[in-house]
């Protein structure tokens, strides 16, 4: 066999909801990591419970990836439906395994040069255990046609199913060997991608991002999450209700967004680190407690995990389009922080260092992520979510010795140069005051007076002129006088990343301009950064290039192309690629 390429595939497992094809996309995707290869595993379900076609796209390869990629170099299908919808994706060369009694038209895909295989894996799965492991039988084949060793998809098999009884264990693991012995008998010597356990690899962390905010989080000293469950956002706090019990985390499933947003509020108010996790619909009914907050100067943590809108929308796809929803969200005007982590790494620092602002500022912080973050499995080096760096600083926050002191009583919201006022935590009798949502004075008692009004206005609005200062600036990737930059945000930065490493290999020039912390945004930092652009292309999984909008509104600067992607299907690198070389139809002028 010729031109074997080893470690370097995509593979594509689809079928029917209900058929286990997110446990055995993941769990294809841990026996990979255990054997020592880089994995980027990204599912794609529907919100129906039954029916609907659902999908798990696993990358691998010897480096670390940010990004699927197409093309996909074998599909699973377990339903006839899997392989139309994934016929375009195959590369020459490529295969498509699927059980026996499907009719499927092979005559398109011989075309492309696509190897079509009907095994029997339902009578494998019924010959040996059950036809429900014909999914088991799937991920055993295709271990056989790529002559990866069974050995490790063996030991998630075991891990997975030990609480069912050693007898469900044995099934599964006599149904993928068997039908790993067929599928290598038959095409193993023929199929041109293969992979092969990393020798000495050192052991690595598959994790997505929900679950690495999750953990920043507790690692920054959160104890109280409230939230009503609400996709892609709700394993943020099944994660954090799984955490023992000595770490004192109290976590409330609300009645909806609105409760769980005041609860958050309230927690915060006696001194606990509080968030709440949700999607834009959920943050849509927070909003007006989002404002209490800004009003009363209490410390909130919010993660909004985009997803398709507006109204339902699309429950289970990825977008970015609440972007400037967030900058605005609520009635009046207040200071608030919007960050936006593009990695599995940065979320976990986004969960520690939301409380850092929140409560250094004393406002609400927005956390934006969105549904391909969210869900989607990445291999981490071990020292990649470093515990050490985590910092806890909870601002202008006054000990009850320092309260003892005092002796012309308490003013909660003093007016002070930088904004922020000493914050006491409710207990002690010297720091009593009160907390309106009306406007009010410097003691917290409600008052419409003119001047009163003007000072505590801008007293509030001081503390995002602060912010501002330690916001990070935008960051490059790439060379720096290259012709074409990617301005992206979130998500979008591992495509981008891969996408301009595509073009700068084969002799184009690219780089990524990329914003982490989106409000308040520095003018200053944002108009020098653009400065030294070229050729600015916006890169955004929404309909109005968002931050195209918000870097023209705040510098002036206009983008020279934008690239939009709205159908809650996340940017694919040759996508973008593909996009830079024409007028591309889906841009709109921002």
């Amino acid at each position: 066999m010729a031109n074997v390429v080893t470690n370097d595939m995509s593979i594509v497992i689809g079928g029917d909801a209900g058929q286990g094809v997110e446990s055995s996309g993941a769990g294809f995707c841990l026996s990979f990591a255990r054997a020592g290869l880089h994995v980027f595993g990204m599912q794609d379900y529907r919100s129906r419970i039954r029916g609907g076609h659902n999908f798990y796209q696993i990358r691998l390869s010897t480096e670390p990836r940010l990004s699927h990629s197409n093309p996909v170099h074998l599909v699973l299908a377990l339903t006839p439906e899997t392989v139309q919808l994934h016929m375009d994706q195959l590369v020459e060369g490529g295969a498509v395994i699927f059980p026996e009694k499907f009719e499927v038209d092979p005559e398109p895909l011989k075309e492309r040069g696509v190897r079509v295989d009907s095994l029997p894996l339902m009578r494998i799965a019924e010959e040996h255990g059950s036809k429900v492991m014909t999914n088991t039988a799937a991920l055993g084949a295709a271990a056989g046609i790529t002559e990866f060793p069974l050995e490790f998809m063996e030991s998630v098999i075991r891990d997975n199913f030990a609480p069912k009884g050693q007898e469900i264990v044995d099934a599964n693991i006599k149904v993928a060997q068997a039908a790993y012995d067929l599928a290598q008998q038959r095409y193993g010597s023929d199929f041109p991608y293969k992979l092969s356990p990393i020798k000495d690899a050192p052991k690595r962390m598959l994790i997505n991002g929900n679950e690495a905010l999750a953990m920043g989080a507790l690692a920054g000293g959160c104890r109280f999450v409230a939230a009503y469950p609400m996709s892609p956002a709700t394993s943020i706090i099944e994660w954090l209700a799984a955490v023992p019990h000595e770490y004192g985390v109290v976590t409330k499933h609300a009645e909806d967004e609105i409760a769980a947003a005041c609860m958050v509020i309230g927690a915060s108010f006696t001194g606990a680190r509080a968030m709440t996790a949700t999607s834009g619909g959920g943050f849509c009914l927070m909003v007006e407690a989002m404002g209490l907050a800004g009003m009363t100067e209490v410390p909130m943590v919010i993660v909004n995990s985009q997803r398709g809108g507006p109204s339902t929308g699309l429950p289970t796809r990825t977008e970015q389009s609440d972007l400037l929803f967030a900058i605005n969200a609520s009635q009046g005007e207040f200071p608030r922080i919007v960050t936006a982590p593009g990695t599995i790494e940065e979320c976990f620092e986004a969960g520690w260092r939301a409380f850092n602002l929140a409560e250094k500022y004393q406002c609400p912080v927005v956390v934006m992520v969105d549904t391909f973050i969210s869900s989607t499995l990445r291999t981490l080096e071990m020292d990649a979510i470093d515990f050490s760096t985590v910092e806890i600083d909870r601002g202008s926050t006054l000990t009850y010795e320092e309260l003892d002191r005092l002796t012309d009583g308490y003013n909660r919201f003093q007016l002070t140069e930088s904004g922020i006022s000493p914050r006491a935590i409710p207990g002690h009798p010297s720091g009593v005051f009160a907390a309106s949502s009306d406007e009010h004075d410097e003691t917290g008692h409600i008052t419409e007076e003119i001047e009163n009004r003007r000072r505590m206005m801008r007293k509030r609005m001081r503390k995002l002129q602060e912010a501002e200062k330690e916001a990070r600036p935008p960051d490059f990737y790439g060379p720096e006088e290259a012709e074409t930059t990617l301005v992206c945000w979130g998500s979008t930065f591992g495509a981008c990343k891969e996408a301009a490493d595509d073009i700068n290999a084969a002799g184009g020039s690219a780089n990524v301009l990329r914003f982490l912390d989106l409000w308040p945004l520095s003018e200053e930092a944002a108009a020098t950064a653009l400065g030294r652009c070229r050729r600015t292309v916006a890169v955004e999984q929404n309909y109005t290039s968002q931050l195209a909008k918000l870097l023209r509104m705040t510098t002036g600067i206009r983008m020279d192309q934008t690239m939009n992607k709205y159908d809650g299907r996340p940017f694919a690198p040759e996508e973008i690629v593909a996009g830079l070389g024409k007028e591309v139809a889906s841009g709109h002028a921002a």
